[in-house]
């Protein structure tokens, strides 16, 4: 299965609407062309890639216009063009990978980490101390090949159109030494630079804030620049990333993103108190 990365969403999300307008159910739709009711149900969900043929058969059965239809053939041309992650796709889960997909393409994102600095401003020997902390052991060069993926992910931050990436992190994932000392005076030099690019906004929730809405866990928020990619929230837990779409599920998370928000210091006290976590090294 590929990846569902926000085009499939977007065409997904097209097909549906466009059948739905037809009045047609997706018995009669899948029906009309040959296929069947849980293969379009796939399509209109991004579980499957649908070929253009497919979308444009769909779309003539719909009643649609060329140039819609002309687009949205277009958007299933592309949608099947494999991304940089396809190479690193055997280290890692499908829930994983699909994250992964969604984050390539996203404009905006959102980050909460409780226990480790966040992913995308990690700086490779800190990565290496998670991997080797984490949940299954590792060999070196499985480890290596994780840290070249994660710096992957991280080239969108400094490269042409960056996303906006807004970092809120706890105070104790400062704390808590990931690798050698070394290793985390680097990781407090980098989040500092970071800090200072114009994309990037880095918060810090201190101690003293006590217990909060995000102590539980992990969570991202992607917006896509598309308005008919709805947004997407994605949670950390013992069995990998779980990426949530539903309606309520996206409410609840919004509100504990803009209750972090609230709690976390400034950017620039969060800066000021990178800087004396620096110096008490």
């Amino acid at each position: 299965m590929a990846p569902k990365t926000a085009r499939a969403r977007r065409l997904g999300i097209a097909l549906r609407h466009h059948r739905e307008a037809a009045g047609l159910t997706l018995e009669v739709a899948a029906d009309e062309i040959n296929s069947t009711r849980s293969t379009l149900s796939r399509y209109e969900n991004a579980q499957t890639l649908v070929n253009p043929a497919t979308v444009r058969a769909l779309l003539t059965l719909y009643g649609v216009g060329t140039d819609e239809v002309a687009a949205a053939v277009a958007l299933a041309k592309d949608a099947r063009k494999p991304g940089w992650w396809v190479s690193y796709s055997y280290l890692l889960d499908r829930r994983t990978i699909d994250f992964i997909a969604l984050e390539a393409e996203a404009t905006g994102i959102a980050n909460f980490e409780p226990s480790v600095v966040p992913g995308l401003l990690q700086t490779a020997d800190y990565v290496r101390g998670v991997m080797r902390g984490g949940p299954h052991t590792l060999s070196d060069n499985d480890v290596e090949e994780r840290v070249h993926l994660r710096l992957d992910r991280q080239q969108r931050l400094t490269g042409d159109d960056p996303p906006i990436f807004d970092a809120i992190l706890d105070e104790a994932a400062l704390l808590r030494p990931v690798g050698d000392e070394s290793a985390m005076q680097g990781q407090l030099r980098h989040l500092l630079k970071m800090s200072e690019l114009p994309n990037i906004t880095v918060q810090l929730i201190p101690l003293v804030a006590g217990y909060h809405r995000g102590t539980r866990g992990s969570l991202h928020i992607l917006e896509f620049a598309d308005p008919e990619d709805p947004i997407i929230a994605s949670v950390e837990t013992v069995a990998g990333q779980m990426v949530l779409d539903r309606p309520g599920d996206l409410r609840t998370c919004t509100k504990i993103m803009e209750h972090l928000r609230t709690v976390a210091l400034s950017p620039a006290a969060s800066r000021d108190e990178l800087v004396k976590i620096l110096k008490g090294r």
